[in-house]
């Protein structure tokens, strides 16, 4: 069973990553093929390798396409392919001529800018400049033309296809909200029938959809610094921001998700001593799968909320909804403390679901009830 909830998340969070890089990859693969069609047929060069090589490494299957830096890519790969094929035609090639030219290539684009992947991609094609033979070219610049003429194509691409730094955080802040939904919604089946079973299968999904949560940390922090640089996409920053907070809110709401469903494990799977014992079970846990299920309701309404960049109140309302019915007492009046200390775990996970949907801490924490 864990072998099978494994790769069932992982070919769900696959699939997810292959939709975002869907048209990118597309974009890419199209700049691809015409920055080799403009080099062969265009400059008439017989094998014109890093005419695509510089499109894509400057273009590339991520999202996150800012016209700065797609031209330090190019750039970088330019650089290290005139210093390398600059130099082979002078001094050969050897492992001595390796380092040298490597040396050369990454102290001349560290010169040009700071950045440091243009520093990178400098040294990286200048070394393959200098192992490849240059077969088929008719001078030292020949290939050095070719990555200029990818680094233009990609360049073309990025300026006819603005990306829209929030698009893909919007939709990896649905696929992490998604994930603590169905933790929730599994739970709360596994506490109603109490099937210890059930309750497991919630926790190996919350362990298994760790990636996706970092993913959205990850997004939105490279958006937010897309939006600083970009004249374009500063008036997001704010959004930006919120989302930055959200993911690393999210994150911990998860985990208290699943520190909420091992021990869930352990009430559900406790051997009752009679069939009145076993009633009484079910009495005292129902209640509380009917407030992790209202909790699986506004982390929804959250992820709907992110995924289109509109208010979160309707989702704040749902999970102080939830709050309210987290007075253990009340909750589980049977003096059940096993299932009452589960109350006191899911109080702690509502407050980090409304702080993710961007409630003050203060104010999140007022619509607990008091014990």
């Amino acid at each position: 069973m864990t072998g099978s909830l494994v790769l069932r998340a992982r070919a769900r969070q696959g699939w997810g990553r292959v939709r975002r890089a869907a048209v990118p990859v597309l974009l890419a693969s199209i700049a691809a093929g015409a920055a080799y069609a403009a080099a062969r047929y265009g400059l008439g060069h017989q094998y014109p390798f890093f005419a695509p090589v510089a499109a894509w490494i400057a273009l590339g299957f991520s999202a996150d396409r800012n016209l700065r830096r797609v031209a330090e890519m190019a750039i970088g790969v330019a650089v290290g392919v005139l210093a390398g094929d600059l130099l082979v035609h002078q001094i050969g090639t050897g492992p001595v001529q390796v380092a040298v030219v490597l040396a050369a290539a990454v102290l001349v684009a560290r010169f040009l800018d700071r950045g440091d992947l243009l520093a990178v991609q400098a040294g990286v094609q200048a070394m393959i400049v200098v192992v490849l033979p240059a077969s088929g070219t008719s001078g030292p610049l020949e290939r050095w033309l070719d990555a200029l003429v990818g680094g233009v194509m990609a360049l073309v691409v990025a300026a006819l296809s603005p990306q829209d730094p929030r698009r893909r955080v919007r939709a990896v802040a649905e696929e992490a909200m998604s994930e603590i939904a169905e933790v929730l919604r599994t739970l709360a089946g596994g506490l109603r029938t109490q099937d210890p079973a059930a309750v497991r299968r919630a926790l190996l999904r919350g362990r298994a959809s760790q990636p996706v949560l970092d993913t959205w940390r990850s997004a939105a922090v490279s958006a937010r610094q897309t939006a600083r640089l970009s004249p374009a996409f500063r008036r997001h920053r704010d959004e930006l921001a919120a989302q930055v907070a959200s993911a690393a809110l999210a994150d911990r709401a998860m985990r208290n998700a699943r520190v909420l469903a091992r021990r869930a494990e352990t009430v559900v799977a406790r051997p009752p001593a009679d069939a009145t014992g076993a009633r009484a079970a079910a009495d005292a846990l129902a209640p509380l799968a009917d407030a992790v299920d209202l909790a699986c309701r506004g982390a929804d309404e959250l992820g709907l909320a992110l995924s289109t960049g509109s208010a979160t109140a309707t989702a704040r309302r749902t999970l102080a909804e939830a709050a309210a019915r987290t007075d253990p007492w009340r909750l589980v009046p049977g003096g059940d403390l096993h299932a009452q200390g589960l109350v006191l775990l899911l109080r702690s996970l509502v407050v980090d679901l409304a702080e993710t949907a961007g409630a003050d801490p203060e104010a999140a924490r007022a619509t607990l009830p008091e014990i």
